[in-house]
């Protein structure tokens, strides 16, 4: 597979350049194809699941618009440590979901 071709041939039909598509096609030829997650992504899911909660109703929980979450979850932004913390307490200390529903 000659990948310079190839994403030459994808940039010029996008009609821009694709940053990180050769990385991606090389990647692809080697057969990694598995996505790989950080912890917070992991944290921040495994949070929001515990508590049955949607990103929608879990992001309006946190105070947090629901595209912040999804960027959190996808990796796309990082979290701060303040958010690991308070994720990391949902886990810990299911009650405190009750307060801050309260709150």
């Amino acid at each position: 597979m000659n990948i310079d071709k190839i994403a030459e041939a994808i940039e010029k039909d996008a009609g821009q350049k694709i940053e990180g598509l050769k990385e991606s096609l090389a990647e692809m030829e080697q057969g990694k194809t598995e996505r790989t997650y950080t912890e917070e992504q992991l944290l921040i899911r495994n949070a929001r699941t515990s508590t049955g909660l949607s990103q929608k109703d879990f992001a309006v929980l946190i105070h947090t618009p629901v595209a912040t979450l999804r960027d959190w979850e996808q990796g796309r932004y990082p979290s701060s440590g303040a958010v690991n913390c308070l994720m990391h307490l949902i886990i810990n200390e299911p009650s405190v979901i009750h307060e801050l529903v309260a709150a």
